[in-house]
């Protein structure tokens, strides 16, 4: 299950934790800690005053609670370990490449080489076949296929282009055809890829609300538990001083004691099942910056999905055109092209080349100095281009059909009912409509053509049974918002979404006490992503979007939210199940270790032995190296976490309290009996 380098490495840590300091940390823990050195310096009293009476019991009591407390340790080491090595992986991945800095930001011009721990943010560089993408950056200029297996694992190529929520690139990838020029984002050390490292590394890891709350009920346990055990040594001396008879418990067995009571077993494990949820998170591909981002996916009620590039494919291309009654396919044809010659995107090129299709062989349009692009905004939600002619200003533009209304009727003209009916009918179809003007003049509707991803009405309908709403949210009219969330299988949707829209939605259901997740992939949804409670940006999408996220999906699948809700939702889980067993446990051990620990005071608990075990000796040192031995044998399912079932909190109440509480009851008495026979078959008992 574990490689032996990763087991030896965490054998190590397990001694060199043994640290006072790093002890301190774990309060459960720490009391074992304390107990492990008490009873040695009483076996090393008894030595210096050559009592051998009952040194053995002692040294056995020490070197077992030492056991307990590496134990302990090489648990959180192997999960950090775990971490580690991820991150050690990525580390191998980092390379001072030599990129090629542009004199001026645009293909073709002179470029001088120069490495990249020399880079700095705002520089242009020219990456072409074959060359490793230096620094993460954003493309300004060029297509080409990008080799990003390095960073997500997958093999098959993607498409990195200027413009759109395509255009971000990671450093440590390989262009594999064509060139871009890049723009790089970020200085050396902040890259992507130095953010995955540090993301991964656990000794960052700050504890969960749940598991310090759990940390509190623990060490409250253990403070209780410890008090007690303050007050029997008296009691017990005082009973032996009335009754003449018996002997005082011992202070080597009532450390014994203390350990078995308190709840060791789940302290044991509790920083184990933090870090490894984090490690399940990256072995499912997924970054999280902190184990709270993941535990508080465990409790998400909404999930807000973008639905460009996360419910959909993303890359719609334009396919037909609708002219306007009274307007030729030719002049619709020549403003589309006129309106998106400075559209860099994917949707704007492709309405060039459909437009260029329509028109013929006949030259393409040539700008002068005096053209004036007016870019796409979220805003606005609408782009285009005034030009300065002779016969007067042309203002073309393109965009949504609210926004491309609002600006025909501002500029006095109006929105042709034909052309409404035929916006409807592209919006039923479940493609994009964008409607073209000149000017006060509609001309004529675009259709822009997008793809639900596979598989997603299923992923949708499995989040639906695990409680959570999904919402999808985008810029497109209604009618076509109503037939992508149809087809996709999502709960409800919001239309005609602007960025602060989004955040309006997402905090309306803040203040109503539920927890939101949100996916994303473009720059306008880096302000919702930051604004939601567990916020999953795709790999693929913009720079803005991964660093306003908690979370980055290195597999850009929208849906992955069913990872990371399960494995908050094992997170929890596993810290319930295994607290329940340990305190199972404890009331389990009452029944061996309390009547052999006074037994020697008051004879008449010895009819509390109802597991007939060897001897009060054999019970006490029994109790303790099942103690141990537990913690170690619940590592594998600390790790790996208990299985998630989407079930009711009743279900799943009763099934946790079934297997770990009955469980934890019950292991005690055969564990503790097996290695009493073991002990007296061996003459040790």
């Amino acid at each position: 299950m574990f490689a032996p380098r990763l087991v030896r490495s965490a054998l190590g840590d397990a001694v060199r934790k043994l640290s006072p300091r790093t002890q301190w940390a774990n309060p459960v823990m720490f009391v074992v800690y304390l107990g492990a050195v008490l009873t040695t310096l009483l076996w090393l009293q008894g030595l210096a005053q050559a009592d051998d009476s009952r040194q053995g019991l002692t040294l056995a009591i020490a070197c077992w609670l030492w056991f307990t407390v590496l134990f302990a340790n090489f648990a959180e080491a192997l999960a950090e370990g775990r971490s580690r090595a991820q991150a050690a992986s990525l580390r191998g991945m980092k390379r001072d490449t030599v990129a090629k800095l542009l004199q001026q930001p645009h293909h073709g011009a002179a470029w001088t080489p120069l490495r990249a721990s020399e880079l700095r943010q705002g520089m242009v560089l020219l990456v072409e076949a074959g060359d490793v993408i230096a620094l993460d950056g954003t493309v300004v200029q060029g297509v080409a296929s990008v080799d990003e297996s390095a960073i997500t694992g997958e093999s098959a190529p993607v498409i990195r282009e200027a413009g759109g929520d395509f255009s971000s690139v990671t450093g440590g990838t390989r262009v594999l055809s064509d060139w871009l020029v890049v723009e790089v984002t970020v200085n050396p050390g902040e890259s992507f890829l130095d953010r995955m490292i540090a993301m991964v590394e656990s000794a960052q890891r700050q504890k969960t609300p749940n598991e310090l709350a759990l940390s509190i009920l623990l060490t409250g346990l253990t403070l209780v538990f410890l008090l007690v055990i303050v007050t029997l040594w008296p009691f017990s001396a005082f009973a032996v001083e009335q009754a003449g008879a018996g002997s005082v418990v011992e202070l080597a067995v009532l450390v014994a004691l203390l350990v078995c009571l308190i709840p060791t077993t789940i302290g044991g494990l509790l920083s184990a099942i933090g870090v490894a949820g984090m490690s399940r998170m990256m072995q499912a591909n997924v970054i999280a910056t902190s184990g709270r981002a993941v535990e508080a996916a465990g409790d998400v009620d909404v999930l807000l999905l973008d639905k460009t590039g996360t419910i959909t494919f993303g890359n719609r291309q334009a396919s037909e055109l609708v002219p306007a009654p009274g307007i030729a396919m030719a002049q619709l044809a020549e403003a589309a092209q006129l309106a998106s010659m400075a559209d860099e995107t994917p949707e704007g090129r492709s309405v060039v080349a459909l437009a260029q299709s329509l028109l013929g062989p006949s030259a393409p349009p040539v700008m002068d100095a005096s053209a004036a692009f007016v870019p796409f905004t979220a805003q606005t939600r609408m782009s285009g281009v005034d030009l300065n002619l002779p016969q007067g200003l042309r203002s073309l533009r393109k965009g949504a059909a609210d926004a491309v209304r609002a600006h025909v009727q501002a500029q006095g003209g109006s929105f042709p009912v034909a052309v409404q009916q035929a916006v409807d009918h592209v919006s039923r179809k479940g493609s994009t409509p964008l409607v073209v003007a000149d000017g006060a003049q509609v001309l004529g509707v675009i259709e822009l053509k997008d793809i639900v991803k596979p598989g997603m009405r299923d992923r949708f309908a499995e989040l639906r049974r695990m409680g959570i709403q999904t919402v999808m949210v985008t810029g497109d009219n209604p009618l076509t918002a109503a037939a992508i969330a149809a087809e996709a299988g999502v709960d409800d949707y919001l239309a005609e979404a602007r960025p602060e829209d989004k955040l309006r939605l997402i905090r309306s259901h803040q203040a109503a006490g539920r927890l939101v997740a949100m996916t994303g992939d473009g720059t306008n949804d880096a302000p919702a992503l930051a604004q939601a409670d567990v916020a999953v940006a795709m790999n693929s999408g913009t720079q803005a979007a991964k660093e306003a996220g908690n979370m980055v999906d290195l597999d850009s699948d929208p849906t992955k939210l069913i990872e990371v809700v399960e494995t908050g939702k094992q997170m929890l889980m596993t810290r319930g199940a295994l607290a329940t067993f340990s305190i199972a446990n404890d009331v389990a051990k009452y029944f061996a270790i309390i009547p052999a620990a006074f037994v020697g005071t008051y004879p008449q608990l010895a009819a509390l032995n109802v597991m007939q075990l060897h001897s009060a000796d054999s019970a006490i040192l029994s109790a303790v190296i099942f103690n141990a031995l537990i913690i170690i044998a619940l590592v594998p399912l600390a790790l790996r976490g208990v299985p998630y079932r989407a079930v009711g909190a009743a279900s799943l109440l009763r099934r946790n309290l079934l297997i770990y509480g009955l469980g934890g009851l019950l292991v005690p008495f055969v564990g503790i009996k097996l290695i009493d026979m073991l002990l007296t078959l061996l003459g040790l008992a």
